[in-house]
């Protein structure tokens, strides 16, 4: 029996757990309805543009939860150390310590790839640039910071898989650590 919802924004968390799940070449709209609860005029009324509409909501929900919980703290934070801190742990919060994939790395490792490239790109590139600015901020010499940030941005996204292949979220949580240690000046002895 398919379910009543009452706006659009009400099914983007679900189907961006359904792509996260099976990637954008192996979620059918059969399976969107399965696991949504919604018929197919109901999706339709919502996304007429099928399932390319619906997987770009959920990477623009995606970037617009990163925009504000991560980049604009990086961009505007007066305290860069504290700026940095806060997204280690806002990423290892919002991908559930290591148990939760990357949608937007697992449709950029797709063959999904070139239908979201603007997405994709906007999305890496304003992580790797708002935390290369950070790093300098946070004293980084400026010669080292674009790399020390694609360094952490394409660890962080290793550190996601590696966890899921060998079913330890810990090893997440262990990377990032590491990673968190490479760019925040050590504590005073």
């Amino acid at each position: 029996m398919s379910r009543i919802v009452a706006e659009r924004q009400d099914v983007i968390a679900t189907l961006a757990e359904i792509f996260r799940e099976h990637g954008y070449d192996g979620t059918s709209l059969s399976l969107i309805t399965e696991k949504t609860g919604l018929g197919k005029g109901s999706l339709y009324h919502f996304f007429p543009g099928g399932k390319e509409e619906m997987a770009e909501a959920v990477l623009g929900d995606i970037a617009a939860w990163f925009r504000t919980h991560i980049f604009e703290a990086l961009r505007h934070a007066e305290d860069s150390a504290q700026a940095l801190e806060a997204m280690f742990a806002g990423v290892d919060d919002y991908f559930r310590q290591g148990r939760r994939l990357c949608l937007m790395g697992v449709i950029a490792a797709s063959g999904a790839h070139d239908r979201f490239a603007r997405e994709l790109n906007g999305y890496f590139s304003d992580w790797r640039a708002d935390l290369a600015a950070t790093l300098e901020r946070a004293g980084t010499p400026k010669a080292e910071c674009n790399a020390l940030a694609e360094e952490i941005v394409g660890g962080i996204q290793g550190a996601l898989v590696l966890a899921r292949s060998l079913d330890d979220p810990g090893a997440f949580g262990r990377v990032l650590a590491r990673l968190k240690t490479r760019c925040l000046p050590s504590p005073p002895n």
